[in-house]
C-alpha cells in the first residue's frame, strides 16, 4: 500500500548517485581561448583646435566676409571694423616719420662737414626712430580692425552683422579644426595599468549607429581626480569626413592585448547568494558542484579565474534541474523539460 501511494519512491534523477532517469543537458569541455580585454567609458569629442572668434577693440562692424558654416584657411579675413580715424592718424604719423628721416639725413651730412655737433645728430636719429615706432603702432592698431582666422577650420553660426558694435569679448563665430578630433574619457584608477599610449580605441556615437570610429590613445593625464578616482585619457581620431563634431557623446572601448583565458557561456555559471559555482561532469556522468572565481563578463561569456582547469567537462544548459550526484546525458533543454511520450505513458500506467 505504501508503494502504491508513492511514499517510498524516489523522484527521477533526485535519488542517490546514478538513481533515476538521466537528466538531458548540454555540456562543453573548457578550453583556453584568445581573449581581448576591453575598458568601456563615455567620452566627449573635442576639436583639434577650437576658439570663439572675438574682436580686440571696440568698433562698428563695417563688413562681414563669411557665412555660417564656411570653411576658411588660416589668415582669412572674417570681419572688417570701421577705422577711418585710425587711417587719418596713420597718414599723419607717416608724414611725421618722413620729415624726421629727412632731418636726420640732413644732420648727418652737416656733421660730416663739422657744421653741427654730433650730439644734435643723435637727437635727430632718436626723433626719427620714435616717428617710425609711432607708424608701426598705428599700423598694428589698424590691423586689429580686421579680424582674421588664426587657423584653418569650419566656422559656426555668424553672430554679428554690418553696423553692429562689437567690443573685446563679443562672440563673432566659433571656429573649429575638425580634420582630426580628440575624445577625452575617464578611466578608473584600478584599470590604469591596462592603459598605455598607442592602444586602439573604438568609438560609437548615437548619431551614427553602426559606424565604428577607430582611434589611438595619445595622452594619459598626469593627475587622478580625487573625487571620482578616475584619470582622464585622451584618444585621437581622424575625421576626414567630418562625421564627429565637438561636443558629441562617444561610447569608447579601449582594446587590450590578447591573452589566454578560460571563457565559459554565462548561463553555465550559477550564482546563489555570495557563492558562484558550475556543475562539473565526472567520468561516470554524474555531476558535482565546483566553486569558481569569475573575472570579466562580456558578450555572453564569463572568465573563470580559479576553480577549473582546461579540459574539464561542465554543464552549460539545463542546470536548473540538477543536484550534486545526479546522472546526466547529453541532450537539449527541451528534452529536459518534456519527457518522451513512452516514458510519460509508462509513468501513467504505474500510477
Amino acid at each position: 500500500m505504501l508503494t502504491a501511494c508513492g511514499g517510498g519512491g524516489e523522484a527521477p534523477g533526485r535519488g542517490p548517485a546514478g538513481a533515476g532517469a538521466p537528466v538531458p543537458v548540454t555540456t562543453t569541455v573548457v578550453q583556453p581561448r584568445q581573449w581581448n580585454d576591453s575598458v568601456t567609458a563615455l567620452g566627449t569629442v573635442n576639436a583639434r583646435e577650437s576658439i570663439t572668434v572675438t574682436a580686440k577693440v571696440s568698433e562698428i562692424v563695417q563688413r562681414v566676409h563669411f557665412e555660417s558654416g564656411d570653411e576658411v584657411t588660416a589668415g582669412s579675413a572674417l570681419v572688417t571694423l570701421s577705422g577711418n580715424q585710425q587711417q587719418a592718424t596713420l597718414q599723419a604719423a607717416e608724414a611725421a616719420a618722413i620729415d624726421a628721416d629727412s632731418q636726420y639725413r640732413r644732420g648727418a651730412e652737416l656733421v660730416e662737414s663739422q657744421l653741427i655737433a654730433r650730439a644734435s645728430v643723435d637727437t635727430l636719429r632718436a626723433e626719427r626712430d620714435a616717428a617710425r615706432a609711432t607708424v608701426a603702432e598705428m599700423r598694428a592698431n589698424i590691423g586689429d580692425r580686421t579680424v582674421r582666422a588664426p587657423f584653418a577650420g569650419v566656422l559656426g553660426i555668424r553672430q554679428v552683422s554690418p553696423g553692429a558694435l562689437v567690443t573685446p569679448g563679443t562672440p563673432i563665430a566659433t571656429l573649429d579644426d575638425i580634420r582630426s578630433v580628440y575624445v577625452d574619457f575617464p578611466v578608473p584608477e584600478t584599470l590604469l595599468a591596462r592603459v598605455a599610449p598607442g592602444q586602439t580605441v573604438i568609438g560609437q556615437v548615437a548619431a551614427r549607429r553602426g559606424t565604428r570610429f577607430e582611434g589611438t590613445v595619445q595622452t594619459i593625464d598626469a593627475r587622478i581626480d580625487p573625487n571620482t578616482r578616475a584619470v582622464m585619457v585622451r584618444a585621437g581620431f581622424e575625421n576626414a569626413e567630418r562625421l564627429l563634431r565637438p561636443g558629441m557623446l562617444v561610447e569608447v572601448r579601449l582594446q587590450q592585448a590578447a591573452r589566454e583565458a578560460l571563457m565559459l557561456p554565462e548561463i553555465a555559471v550559477i550564482q546563489v547568494g555570495r557563492d558562484t559555482f558550475v556543475f562539473r561532469v565526472k567520468d561516470d556522468d554524474t555531476v558535482e558542484q565546483v566553486p569558481v572565481t569569475v573575472g570579466v563578463r562580456e558578450q555572453g561569456l564569463v572568465e573563470v579565474v580559479e576553480g577549473l582547469e582546461a579540459g574539464t567537462r561542465i554543464v552549460v544548459d539545463g542546470t536548473g534541474k540538477l543536484r550534486p550526484g545526479m546522472t546526466i546525458t547529453e541532450g537539449s533543454v527541451q528534452e529536459a523539460k518534456t519527457p518522451p511520450a513512452d516514458e510519460a505513458g509508462a509513468a501513467g500506467a504505474a500510477q
